[in-house]
């Protein structure tokens, strides 16, 4: 366990765990979620893949629990508190269910104070460990959790309700603003699905988010390629740019390029007409849910080839040549930001 603590570290192996959670329990989904409904539309995997999504609270909570470096035990515990705190599992009529994500706001705070009360009691409890913590901290700090859950989910609601007002600007304008806030939202605990089934954001608003999420995970993926590696860069883009989130608190100039590079999508979703729906809207390029959807919602779907070269220009192409050029904007022509500040503690 950690001998000294800072606050700044503390915050650190927070985010950190919430950041790599989110991308273990998404990737898998990514990867196989648009492939098996597709060619096994009734595949037992399928559900796996929903499972795994569901479990966003557990795992977030356990990598939380490894950073601070906890026994397992412990770890489990805090993967336990979390979990419930988030909502994912739901009661009702004597039966529960396991349904969504959950609220990773909530999680993230359930698990920075499972995290403290861990810290406190130290290692006093020596051989009871096993009998205290994991109920100390399913029913204390779980039970806190889900108790403010609904507050907490109340912030969604307000950031939605702000997203929604941006519908009725002129529509270029809206395009733009959607793509950098959904852009800025993929890295910050924020679900960005939530808010865009929270004000049933479709049409080219929908493609708009989709796309500013895809200038977020290429962005980032090309700004820190060097000195995270191949398979980590990937990650960002197929899995979710979330994991970038402690990168992107401890310095937020990292997301002027990210920023820019939204803006220019914004822009194509409206010229290349980039529809979704609320359902698909916030998923940008995972699991090929963006541009399926796109194709699908253009004239002609699948059987007219110029709608899956236009999703390709638009999903891939975009913004990958963007993150290349505004790469070489921020950190040659006006070295705001370097490689070094996108490299990932995992």
């Amino acid at each position: 366990m950690e001998s000294k603590m800072t606050a700044n570290k503390f915050a650190m192996n927070i985010l950190n765990g919430l950041a790599l959670g989110t991308v273990v329990v998404l990737i898998p989904g990514a990867l196989l979620s648009e492939l098996f409904k597709a060619i096994m539309p009734g595949s037992p995997i399928l559900n796996a893949l929903a499972m795994s999504n569901s479990m966003l609270g557990l795992v977030c909570g356990m990598m939380v629990g490894l950073n601070f470096k906890f026994n397992p035990i412990q770890s489990a515990s805090v993967g336990l508190a979390a979990m419930y705190a988030s909502g994912a599992v739901q009661f009702a009529d004597g039966a529960m269910t396991i349904k969504g994500t959950g609220d990773i706001i909530n999680v993230g705070l359930t698990a920075a104070l499972a995290a403290l009360v861990i810290l406190l009691v130290g290692d006093k409890l020596k051989s009871y460990t096993i009998i205290v913590i994991p109920a100390l901290l399913l029913a204390g700090v779980g039970g806190l959790g889900r108790m403010i859950l609904p507050y907490v989910n109340s912030i969604t609601t307000l950031i939605g309700q702000g997203v929604a007002s941006l519908l009725t600007l002129q529509p270029i304008i809206m395009s733009i603003l959607i793509a950098i806030i959904f852009a800025i939202l993929i890295v910050s605990p924020i679900t960005t699905v939530g808010i865009a089934l929270a004000v049933g954001l479709s049409g080219i608003g929908s493609g708009a988010g989709n796309l500013g999420i895809c200038a977020c995970g290429f962005g980032l993926a090309i700004m820190g390629w060097n000195v995270n590696g191949v398979g980590t860069s990937m990650a960002h883009f197929i899995g979710s740019p979330k994991m970038s989130m402690p990168v992107v608190v401890k310095n937020p100039k990292t997301m002027i390029p990210i920023i820019a590079n939204a803006a220019v999508c914004g822009l194509i979703a409206q010229i290349f007409n980039i529809q979704g729906t609320p359902m698909s809207a916030g998923f940008g390029f995972s699991g090929l849910v963006g541009p399926i959807n796109a194709i699908n919602l253009a004239e002609g779907g699948f059987g007219n080839v110029k709608n899956i070269l236009v999703s390709i220009l638009a999903f891939i192409v975009i913004p990958v040549a963007m993150g290349f050029v505004f790469k070489h904007v921020f950190t040659k022509v006006m070295p705001i930001v370097s490689e070094e500040d996108y490299r990932l503690d995992l």
